[in-house]
């Protein structure tokens, strides 16, 4: 037979002394010390390394243990329950209150985190967490910094789908990470993809929000148009009215019908009466747009055909969403709802602009079979037999994502690899640009052009800076570009020549909240901005075309939050390491505390172990 190692005997003699310990209160004399006599000429054997003694001993105590100690079906039933009950409680705490393993679900906070990203999450940056439970019991808002990234429990907050289980026992609420923006007391406006703001000291905060290590991560105002709606049960005579739309999850307008059923729209307090929805917090300076074909323009739109110029493309741009001017909309459900107004301008877009959409390409993650596509993550599978599956033949069967007009192939594990330019999905034509354009958020043809006043519009959004007309983050047209200039041109003439009861607003560059000095408009700010509660904070996802946040479920409440991540440790590539956020402090009050105490227990149990099982043992 094999001798058994020092090591293995070793153990062996622990383990008995364990159960001896235990049990010889009820043993007999004579076994005891027969017990007592193998475990101390084991226990001799190992000291002096005498390998072949150490092995006889080792399994002369494994008879015995066989004999005297063994446990109980009952006893090996209460030490699991016992063990599984200690080592989930020390999981909970070190989840809760130390730090935790995270795995990136979603794509909300690309290219800062991917879906598959896997994280340290540290949970001591703020306070000390109450576990399984939302709350502290210590918080330090200094220590939240804007433009960190923060992770936050959805518990208590209107989140659909919120409810998970830990360690496949304890039920709890899913856990979402965003960039944090602004905090309690924060006035904020939002302007060409950038944020301008005041603290609840009134002091300019504009930098701060748009630092450069951050320059190509944009934000805009407004999920859709019509936020959150509340939609009564039943409809009045076929049409669903009244509706409270609420954006930031905050009612801001109500929509109802007349004693004519003609739609009527009004803001409520404490915005004002005279004010218009598209006044909200910088939702003047946004549009919503899609890539329209010739034949498109002429069937989908109200734009005579004598005013079309050739183009490859044309780009219809949704925007100023209107409560004095709402309208009655068809949902993708088919039911008849109240939905503001807007305006909606047309631009023709030149090879070169099709080009610069191309390079500056960003889309969701998406999976390519059988020459269809399918968003990453989404019930609907790309395949042959999908007919609302985008079609993008010639391409190769896999995993894919695009940003700043680079494609990668995704591999196992989130491992992404850079496309060759030769590779198929790079092919350029109106028609490629026009799909991944339209459909590279959704990846599904119901957000393709099929009508007039479209409810589904595609997720991507236009704005101004300085004058220049953005698209995908970047720059599509400068200011002096003559396509824009003749754009903003016949906006105004559309709109001298629109009907009163139907104006046209111009879609032009309303310019930042500065005043003519540079300095920040403050009166503005405070009038039009909108201002963050007390106890509570704006978080957004870096990618505001895939993130529900604040936006959606609104502002998430002090007690909420839950720490921070600090590191990416898979996958290995040029995101290993410390996330694109601000600095958090590493030595901190709450962090100090809970490693000293973690400190304090390891090292307790390390000492209480080291006294009950280094050799020498006194053993009778």
């Amino acid at each position: 037979m094999k001798l058994y190692k020092l090591k293995k005997s070793l153990h062996t003699f622990k383990q008995v002394l364990k159960l001896y310990r235990r049990k010889k209160k009820n043993l007999p004399e004579n076994v005891k010390g027969e017990i007592a006599k193998t475990l101390n000429l084991l226990q001799e054997a190992v000291l002096e390394k005498d390998r072949e003694s150490a092995d006889r001993q080792a399994k002369e105590a494994e008879q015995l243990f066989t004999l005297h100690l063994k446990k109980s079906p009952f006893e090996r039933v209460r030490d699991f329950i016992i063990g599984l009950a200690l080592a989930l409680l020390v999981a909970v705490a070190i989840r809760t209150m130390w730090f935790e393993l995270y795995e990136i679900p979603t794509g909300s906070m690309r290219p800062t985190l991917e879906e598959k990203d896997r994280l340290v999450v540290s949970k001591t940056n703020f306070g000390i967490n109450i576990p399984l439970k939302r709350g502290h019991f210590t918080f330090d808002p200094n220590l939240v910094l804007r433009n960190g990234t923060v992770i936050f429990t959805g518990a208590g907050m209107d989140i659909a789908d919120v409810n998970t289980v830990y360690f496949f026992l304890f039920p709890g609420k899913k856990q979402f990470v965003k960039r944090l923006i602004g905090k309690p007391g924060d006035v904020l406006y939002f302007y060409g993809g950038q944020i301008y703001g005041i603290n609840k000291e009134g002091n300019d905060i504009s930098k701060e929000l748009n630092p450069e290590f951050l320059s190509k991560i944009d934000h805009v105002p407004y999920i859709h148009f019509n936020g959150r709606m509340e939609i009564p049960a039943k409809p009045t005579g076929g049409i669903y009215a009244p509706i409270t739309i609420r954006q930031m999850n905050i009612p801001v307008a109500k929509l109802s019908l007349s004693g004519a059923n003609k739609p009527v729209g009004e803001m409520l307090s404490p915005y004002k009466l005279e004010d218009d929805y598209y006044d909200l917090w910088g939702f003047k300076d946004y549009g919503m747009a899609r890539l329209l074909t010739k034949e498109e323009m002429k069937a989908y739109t109200n734009l005579p055909a004598t005013e079309l110029k050739d183009a490859p493309l044309y780009m219809e741009i949704i925007h100023h969403p209107s409560t004095k001017y709402p309208k009655i909309d068809q949902d993708h459900l088919g039911r008849l709802i109240l939905g503001v107004g807007t305006t909606s301008s047309f631009i023709p877009l030149s090879e070169t602009h099709l080009k610069t959409l191309m390079n500056n390409l960003y889309t969701a993650r998406f999976i390519v079979k059988e020459g269809k596509a399918s968003r990453y993550g989404s019930p609907i599978k790309a395949g042959k037999n999908c007919n609302i599956c985008p079609e993008l033949k010639g391409v190769p069967d896999g995993t894919y994502e695009f940003y700043y007009g680079k494609g990668y192939q995704v591999h196992f594990g989130g491992v992404l690899k850079e496309l060759p330019k030769d590779h198929p999905l790079y092919t350029f034509s109106p028609e490629r640009v026009q799909l991944l354009y339209n459909l590279g958020i959704e990846f599904i043809n119901y957000y393709a052009p099929y009508t007039k006043d479209q409810y589904l519009l595609p997720s991507r959004y236009v704005y101004y800076r300085s004058g220049d007309l953005y698209a995908l983050g970047a720059p599509l047209m400068t200011k002096d570009d003559p396509t824009l200039v003749n754009f903003i041109r016949e906006e105004y003439l559309r709109q001298e020549n629109a009907p009163t009861y139907r104006p046209h607003i111009p879609f032009d560059d309303p310019g930042p909240p500065l005043l003519k000095n540079g300095e920040i408009d403050k009166t503005f700010i405070k009038e039009y901005g909108i201002t963050i509660p007390a106890k509570s904070y704006m978080a957004l996802g870096d990618n505001y075309a895939m993130s529900s946040d604040t936006r959606d479920f609104g502002f998430v409440p002090e007690e909420n939050i839950r720490g921070a991540p600090a590191f990416i440790f898979w996958p290995i590539g040029n995101r290993f390491g410390p996330l694109n956020q601000v600095n958090y402090l590493f030595f901190n009050s709450p962090r100090s505390i809970v490693w000293s105490l973690a400190l304090i227990g390891f090292g307790t149990y390390y000492l209480i172990y080291r006294k009950r099982y280094k050799l020498p043992q006194k053993i009778d």
